[in-house]
């Protein structure tokens, strides 16, 4: 074996050869060897290059493959490419050298940039290279080859290649994984609409070719295309079917309308009723029944209310209805069932017992909050109203508005707004008595009197929050309230209450009427009025958006502006390209504004779609605007394009975050906040943890509330050191010792929040971003999550525009509220196909109970209580003890000998004589040891647990539930939250017990009783009022 070539100078030299086999011999020995001395054949690079672009020599392929290997190993990858591409079937695809996985990088890349401008008809579009072209084709064979499907449809659908796309999951193994896989690839990296939709027709219509199409997947494809008609006839062919498909029928109208989308809903519903022309008769008997399961229970709280008069009247309709149940077919009585959920009662209903019965809030928290709050304070005062309606919202419980009347009557004007429509959070969902809870705010019967405007306003808010995205019973009433007032107030309360319940459902008699309002040029009125109308035509881009920028221009008033411009925003939602047009006008507006809106146009626009076009805009103004207001209203929308791939924006935005703008270092706090809610990410959390310590008040507000968006519902040993760090603002002196909670996992994070309410040397803007975040950390009675995600995967609209809505409470305090719409129980909830909850069901969380348990409850520092005043001592009183003491000390020693010759007493015996002549001393020696004995013979925690239907599984649960074996329900399909519809595979074991079914009092009493032992007292804590204890006896003895 020769020794091994130390240099390449002697096989260049042969390139100036006339003879052709030479050159030959020469390119194959430097083909071999370009790796090791692509530094000395660069210097060559001219003669290799000439023999390729001599057409005369044979070997051109050879040459051109030589070339790019040097010019790889140089840095010029676009050289590189050209001459791999020159090199034809020398080039070998199926290599997997570092060079090879490069150039084929580089390929894909520039032909996926072809490809994109020639879709797109860019005006320097040219057709793909045939050698690229060749290349590629190559390329998806080598993936079809090794099996690599899932490769295979990545690179189609970002190349725009349905044919190879097609192709990809006709010829893999696994037809529906490679589906689902495709279908979940093109909502994250598809950029552009258009495409998108082709991708989803070809993936339903490959769906319906396989033997067990997933109809369920189809269903959310055709929701996605808007596509009502053939749901409808999905929907109406599975519920004429057996009980399986029936089931399953009910099971994709709960995943439906976990998308929030109840214009589709209504649209589906209309459908259905065609399609069934002969079962409407039955329909509202059948659907009276239906509710019966799980939504009667509010309804028939509220019949209560009624006259003898009214009941006895509703007698024979009730016996008519019952004889028309029975009558009713079988596919009668289903479809009146299926229609419960599809409009929302069943569902909402289901959620709102879950979390009234799960409620696991501390009032303890709210107490300490309340404590340390200034009388004058309105600002803090607010925010704790916000805190408490956040931490029951869904649980009816307003158990610390009930026990602190006196100190909730502090609230006035705005304030008293604002508290009135907290009521609407804590009740949402309680659509059966909204209009007996709020009842005594709501505006009066013609003649009667209210007691203040403020209030009426704040109910009628408070009736939009309850009937959230499902406003069909109220909507009249909402109407009505705004057509009989002229007080600006009300109109603001009643415009935000109708667009909430009408969320996208494109109303035009409301909008008349909200437009009517807008007209008054009212400033107070008009703001609402503007959100209304974005609110009542989300996502529509409807064309009457043209005539509300008109007005914007016309109008002199700021709020309104900034009313309108945010409603534009709403009306843009999802449309992304749609958009461009009022993006552009809206961005180049002198009226920063009206800029500041375009802003929220291209964020919520391009929502959840990571558009490079769109995040390239946002950061152009972030860094150039000359508004503050418009630079942060820039770098908080990035959070929303960014939501579908969250673990970017910490990284895109982590510059920001240390700009020397504080506006700016807020908004990548929000932005955070907004892209990772809910997901507990580790990079966000390190992100946001110096913005706590900012310099600026309001930069640690939002880095306070970001905190608690991305923690929520996350494990306690995550949230810890927030608590803490908002415990210290309150000034907690229990806390007051602890080290920093900056950059350490290990110390309490809760508590970190618990010191930030009442720190006086905290500013009132860190305050009031403390409270409003321990509101959020605890929402929905430590029982709910916030989300832009459904369960399914898709973004839930209400969310996001909740969450755009929120971000408002930095002009408008009362929309702080709106962030309620982005909160999401943390259920898993079984239902039968009845749509009840059967009590005998089950599931099995396989870690251990310590990851996923409830916080502990703050304990009662009773220090103050039992604390004793400082006693005045006398001088004559110290010498007489001195004198005592020396005494004692003669005689001790005397005593000594004689009690060194007593025997040991043993060692139990002793302490017990010291535990009873010492006390205290005692009582804290020997108790804390045979504590620690106790603890230490403690039994090792399961690593699994069993959870009852309705089931808490927390974000981070999920991937850890299972479904056991053998018991009387099973799923149809396993999921691991939401609703999961059960087979009864026993049916011959007897009737079922069902959860929900008892009588319920009026909201928030029952639900008041079981609140009260979440806060323990301290087993020796001194009764309130106690006085200090006389001082001791003393001799006076002078001196």
């Amino acid at each position: 074996m020769g020794a091994p070539a130390t240099s390449a100078a002697h096989v260049l030299a042969l390139l100036d050869e006339d003879d052709d086999s030479l050159k030959l011999h020469a390119l194959q020995q430097l083909d071999r060897s370009v790796h090791d001395f692509w530094f000395q054949i660069s210097s060559s690079i001219a003669a290799i290059e000439a023999l390729y672009e001599d057409e005369e020599f044979s070997h051109r392929e050879l040459a051109a493959l030589v070339a790019s290997k040097v010019f790889y190993h140089l840095g010029d990858l676009d050289d590189a490419l050209s001459y791999a591409l020159g090199a034809g079937a020398l080039f070998d695809v199926n290599a997997r050298s570092e060079y090879v996985q490069t150039i084929l990088a580089r390929c894909i890349d520039s032909y996926i940039e072809a490809r994109v401008k020639e879709a797109e008809g860019a005006a320097d579009a040219a057709q793909p290279d045939p050698r690229l072209v060749a290349v590629v084709e190559r390329l998806f064979e080598r993936c079809y080859t090794d099996g690599q499907f899932e490769q295979a449809v990545g690179i189609a659908l970002e190349s725009r290649r349905l044919d190879q796309l097609e192709r990809a999951i006709t010829a893999s193994p696994e037809v529906e994984r490679t589906l689902k896989y495709a279908l979940d690839v093109s909502q994250r990296l598809v950029v552009s609409r258009e495409f998108r939709h082709q991708v989803l027709r070809l993936v339903i219509r490959l769906y319906e070719g396989v033997a067990r199409p997933d109809l369920s997947a189809i269903c959310q494809c055709l929701m996605l295309l808007d596509d009502s008609d053939a749901v409808a006839a999905i929907l109406f062919r599975l519920l004429g079917g057996s009980d399986d498909e029936s089931l399953l029928a009910y099971q994709i109208a709960f995943d439906l309308v976990d998308a929030e989308l109840s214009a589709f809903m209504l649209k589906v519903i209309g459908k259905l009723d065609q399609l069934a022309p002969a079962a409407p008769k039955p329909e509202a008997p059948a659907a009276a029944a239906g509710e019966g399961g799980a939504a009667a229970a509010p309804a028939e709280g509220g019949d209560q209310m009624e006259t003898d008069a009214a009941d006895q009247a509703a007698a024979p309709a009730a016996a008519g209805q019952a004889a028309a149940e029975a009558d009713a077919s079988p596919f009668s009585k289903r479809l009146a069932l299926f229609k419960t959920i599809l409009n929302g009662d069943v569902p909402i209903e289901l959620e709102r017992q879950f979390l009234a019965r799960h409620n696991a809030a501390d009032l303890q928290i709210l107490k300490n909050i309340r404590a340390t709050v200034e009388p004058r304070n309105s600002v803090c005062h607010s925010a704790t109203v916000f805190a408490n309606s956040l931490m029951h919202c869904g649980t009816t419980v307003d158990t610390f508005l009930r026990e602190n009347l006196e100190w909730l009557k502090k609230a006035t004007n705005w304030a008293k707004f604002s508290a009135t429509a907290g009521l609407g959070v804590i009740h949402r969902g309680n659509v059966g008595k909204s209009r007996t809870l709020m009842g005594a705010y709501l505006p009066s019967a013609p003649g009667g009197s209210t007691p203040s405007a403020y209030s009426e306003g704040g109910a009628l808010y408070a009736l939009g929050l309850i009937h959230t995205n499902h406003g069909h019973d109220v909507r009249q009433f909402l109407l009505d309230s705004l057509r009989a007032t002229q007080h600006e107030v009300i109109q603001h309360g009643a415009c935000l209450g109708l667009g909430i319940a009408g969320l996208g459902t494109c109303d035009e008699e409301a909008f008349e009427d909200v437009k009517n309002v807008l007209y008054m040029d009212n400033a107070v009125a008009g703001e609402a009025a503007g959100l209304a109308l974005g609110l009542l035509y989300a996502g529509s881009g409807t064309d009457k958006a043209a005539e509300l920028l008109a007005y914007a221009h016309e109008t002199q008033h700021e709020k309104i502006i900034r009313g309108v411009a945010v409603g534009l925003a709403l009306v843009q939602y999802g449309r992304e390209e749609a958009a461009e047009g009022m993006v552009e006008q809206m961005t180049r507006e002198l009226d920063p504004i009206l800029r500041y809106g375009g802003m929220y146009v291209l964020g919520l626009a391009y929502c959840g779609t990571s558009n490079n076009a769109a995040i390239q805009k946002l950061l152009h103004f972030a860094v150039s605007d000359v508004s503050n207001d418009v630079r942060r209203a820039a770098v908080l929308n990035l959070g929303f394009v960014l939501a579908s791939t969250p673990e970017q924006c910490p990284r895109i935005v982590s510059l920001l975050a240390e700009s020397y703008n504080p506006h700016v270092r807020y908004g990548a706090a929000m932005a955070v906040g907004l892209a990772c809610a809910g997901t507990g990410m580790r990079e966000a959390v390190a992100l946001l943890e110096p913005l706590v310590k900012d310099s600026v008040d309001f930069v640690q507000q939002g880095a306070l509330i970001a905190l608690a968006l991305v923690l929520a519902e996350q494990p306690e040993s995550r949230a810890k050191p927030l608590r803490e760090h908002i415990n210290r603002l309150y000034g907690n002196k229990a806390a007051e010792h602890c080290v920093e909670w900056v950059g350490r996992r290990s110390k309490p994070l809760r508590e970190h929040i618990n010191r930030l309410y009442g720190n006086k040397a905290a500013e009132v803007m860190t305050r009031m971003g403390a409270i409003m975040a321990s509101g959020i950390l605890d929402a929905g009675g430590r029982n709910a999550t916030v989300s832009l995600r459904s369960r399914s995967g898709h973004f839930r609209r209400t969310a996001v525009l909740g969450l755009a809505l929120f971000t408002q409470y930095w002009y408008w305090y009362p929309l702080s509220y709106c962030v309620s719409l982005a909160v999401q129980p943390t259920a898993l909830i079984g239902v039968d196909a009845s749509l009840r909850a059967p009590k005998d069901f089950q599931v099995v969380s396989n870690c251990r109970p310590s990851q996923v348990a409830y916080p502990p409850p703050v304990k009662v520092d009773d220090k103050k209580d039992k604390a004793k005043l400082p006693t005045a001592v006398l001088s004559t009183t110290a010498r007489a003890k001195a004198r005592a003491a020396k005494k004692a000390k003669d005689a001790g020693k005397e005593a000594g000998a004689a009690e060194a010759m007593e025997t040991d007493k043993p060692a139990g015996e002793a302490a017990a004589e010291g535990a009873a002549a010492g006390g205290e001393k005692g009582e804290g020696g020997e108790g804390k040891e045979k504590a620690e004995g106790a603890e230490g013979k403690k039994e090792p925690e399961p690593s699994s647990f069993t959870v009852d239907n309705p089931a808490r599984v927390a974000p981070g649960q999920r991937k850890f539930i299972s479904f056991p074996e053998g018991q009387r329900f099973a799923p149809i399909r396993p999921a691991p939250s939401g609703f999961v519809l059960l087979r009864d595979t026993q049916p011959e074991a007897g009737p079922v017990e069902y959860l929900f079914q008892e009588d319920k009092p009026a909201a928030a009493a029952a639900p008041a009783a079981p609140a009260e032992p979440a806060v323990p007292a301290a087993p020796d804590a001194a009764p309130a009022g106690d006085e200090p204890p006389p001082p001791e006896p003393f001799e006076y003895i002078p001196s």
